[in-house]
């Protein structure tokens, strides 16, 4: 059946004349204002009937704000700025449903804004405009439950703090120009500068990694990176736009009239006892400017291997590489995914007074008290080349790589690693035998990284779950998808995720590592010095008893530590497509090497090779 528009229900009911329909609807072209609120200005039509017809079209339940008295509770969970920039007015919580009324109730984007800041699920009530503005302003102001800038609260009704500006640059136009800005910041002079403060606030408490500021048709949405995700933070008027990114770039000693073309600046800021280091990015788009700020903590990210969620075999294995007097360890998986915080972890278990560490890095991520840190300026003519050239003529004992990226590079750290160098370094690959050959496709023999690299470690990072989440009988399909990933044996249970105030209703708070840890021992080298073949290189370090990185997501799905879902969002996975058992010709799984009819008597082998067989690892090795 069509949906009927507003005119055709008010006109069948016989509440308004086809005359005056018309009328208003041709009054109506051109205006920013809704159809019904245009007829109920000019008394066409009354209250009652038009909130009646309104439910009807919409299906959303009319709410008259005019006699309501919202629960004081429900009211300190939006800030009255908010209320008034969104025209939303918080009536009564109901378990975990807040219940709204709202001038524009199909608003998406709106409702997910009100659904990140409160942590609840949003029941919208339609209600007119002009009645909730007066609502709004009538209750929050007899109330006293302004969490408004006024009273020292962001926009999100977290409390404001004083934030300091610093310039990383060391032009004086860009300090004078910083400082400008912070005045403005004091004296609440610039909407856009408070702006700016309150979301870096409110991605702090939040622990996010990113702000993305997006211009869309007629808004702008900011949003923020949680543990991996992007949430919707906060929507602001188009108007606001160019000066709100103005700012970002005048903090960042970027050009503010080069709107064409992409640039790349840092700030840093100070709110209480933090400092954090902001990477700024800009990109024009087919709306605007689209800009990302990646938050750096300047303290290091001093954490032991049991908290980064490394399993003990991987740790020990990592430790003992670590504990060699020369060789290279690289660390390897996509941006993202926790390479850096591994390495000034293990850079923090190095240092001690007898060693000289020297890094080269682009750009330093975080401090290190007893390091010595190069920051590349290519600009400047000071490339990760250059800087090593120098470096090993600097006496060091360890030197840490932040990534390699071309062919120079690579052979200058590998020559490093074979003449008395600790090497640590990053690739960008999807699993650790990948990062032989993403080397081999750099134009590195094969000799050269059989004799230089000791070992790859590759990883993920995925959400913990809260402590909230609860656990349920495994369903059947959850146990067919572990099977189908390689697990022999089902759990009974799983952990499922819930959600509450501190985890923002996500479910998850946090994230730990997925680990998978390739040592290259002789028969390795042997494979990467003559034939460089992938399978060969996983089947052997399988055999020797490597564990995949679905192998260790797969035991944490088993502790309750993340979930399945979380797992297949992140991690790469396999089927068992490829595999089936010599004896029983049974289709088994590539992870575990175990056949459920078998046991540990049989072997594999690929059903596209089927001449290579490999033994099974034991039942229970896992």
């Amino acid at each position: 059946m069509k949906k009927k528009k507003l005119g055709e229900v008010l006109r069948d009911r016989g509440q308004i004349s086809i005359a005056d329909l018309q009328k208003a609807i041709g009054d109506q072209q051109g205006k920013v204002i809704h159809l019904g609120e245009l007829m109920l200005e000019r008394g066409l039509v009354s209250k009652e009937d038009l909130g009646a017809a309104l439910e009807e079209v919409s299906r959303i339940p009319y709410l008259n704000c005019a006699s309501i008295a919202p629960d004081q509770a429900s009211l300190k969970l939006i800030t009255r700025s908010m209320a008034l920039r969104l025209c939303v007015l918080p009536v009564r919580t109901e378990q975990k449903r807040l219940i709204v009324a709202m001038a524009a109730p199909q608003n998406l984007a709106v409702l997910d804004e009100l659904r990140f800041t409160t942590g609840l699920e949003i029941s919208p009530r339609l209600s007119f405009r002009s009645e909730l503005l007066q609502a709004i302003n009538r209750q929050y102001a007899v109330e006293g439950a302004d969490a408004g800038t006024e009273t020292g609260r962001n926009s999100d009704g977290t409390p404001y703090q004083e934030v300091e500006f610093f310039s990383t640059s060391s032009r004086q136009a860009n300090q004078e120009a910083i400082q400008e800005v912070q005045a403005d910041l004091r004296q609440k002079k610039t909407p856009a500068v408070r702006l700016v403060s309150e979301v870096i606030q409110a991605a702090m408490a939040k622990r996010a990694s990113d702000i993305h500021i997006e211009p869309r048709v007629s808004d702008t949405i900011l949003r923020i990176r949680v543990d991996g995700v992007l949430h919707d933070y906060q929507l602001i008027p188009r108007t606001l736009q160019n000066s709100l990114i103005s700012r970002v770039k005048i903090l960042s000693d970027m050009d503010i009239s080069e709107r064409r073309a992409p640039q790349d600046g840092r700030f840093m800021v100070s709110i209480g006892a933090r400092q954090i280091d902001l990477r700024v990015s800009t990109l024009p788009t087919q709306y605007g400017e689209k800009v990302v700020i990646r938050l750096l903590e300047t303290s290091s990210p001093l954490t032991s291997y049991s908290d980064l969620g490394m399993p003990d075999d991987v740790s020990d294995g990592l430790k003992e590489l670590l504990a060699m007097p020369q060789g290279m360890v690289l660390v390897t998986g996509p941006t993202g995914s926790g390479k850096s915080t591994t390495l000034y972890s293990a850079l923090n278990k190095l240092r001690q007074p007898s060693v000289n560490i020297v890094t080269v890095e682009d750009p330093v991520e975080y401090v290190l008290a007893g390091i010595n840190q190069v920051h590349v300026n290519t600009k400047a003519g000071l490339t990760f080349v250059s800087c090593l050239r120098s470096i090993l003529r600097q006496d060091p004992n360890i030197i840490m790589v932040g990534e390699i990226r071309d062919k120079e590079t690579a052979e200058i750290v590998m020559k490093a690693a074979q003449t008395g160098h600790l090497v640590l370094s990053t690739l960008h690959t999807n699993d650790s035998v990948s990062a032989i050959v993403r080397l081999l496709d750099l134009g590195i023999p094969g000799y050269l990284i059989s004799s230089s690299v000791t070992g790859i470690l590759a990883q993920r990072l995925v959400r913990k779950l809260c402590p909230c989440h609860s656990f349920q009988p495994a369903t059947l399909e959850f146990k067919e998808r572990l099977v189908q990933l390689g697990l022999p044996k089902t759990p009974a249970r799983m952990a499922v995720a819930v959600g509450c105030d501190k985890c923002n209703q996500t479910g998850y708070a946090g994230r730990i590592g997925i680990y998978e840890l390739l040592r290259l021992d002789e028969s390795i080298r042997s494979l990467v010095r003559t034939t460089g073949n992938i399978e060969q290189i996983r089947d052997t370090a399988r055999l020797n008893g490597m564990r995949l990185m679905q192998e260790d997501a797969l035991e944490k799905i088993l502790k309750g530590t993340t979930t399945l879902e979380e797992i297949l969002r992140v991690v790469p996975t396999e089927s068992n497509s490829d595999l089936e058992c010599t004896e029983c010709k049974r289709r088994i799984l590539p992870v575990f090497n175990f056949c459920p009819s078998c046991g540990t008597r049989c072997s594999v082998e690929s059903s596209s090779s089927r001449s290579r067989n490999r033994e099974l690892v034991p039942e229970g090795a896992f």
